[in-house]
């Protein structure tokens, strides 16, 4: 399923195709807002969205074998929820 997927489905139950998008994106836009500030969003039966840092570490160049270093980062996670695992078993 891809976003106009989702979004097809959101309008049969809910509203026309334009507001499940603008719905969708003020959703998505909301949680990408929260992640920047560092702030975790929890929607309760579904799951945690949350940023993990990522410590610097060295790796390998797959097409040259040299080492390289990789730096540190911040990635967003997500992490399900006990009802939303239950479900999909």
């Amino acid at each position: 399923m891809n976003k106009a997927d989702l979004i097809g489905e959101v309008a049969k139950v809910t509203c026309s195709k334009k507001e499940a998008d603008e719905a969708l994106s003020a959703t998505i836009a909301a949680i990408k807002k929260a992640l920047k500030k560092g702030d975790s969003v929890t929607l309760v039966g579904f799951g945690t969205f949350s940023v993990s840092k990522r410590k610097a570490r060295k790796g390998r160049n797959p097409q040259t074998g040299e080492a390289i270093k990789i730096p540190a980062k911040k990635v967003p996670v997500f992490k399900a929820g006990k009802n939303f695992k239950d479900a999909v078993k």
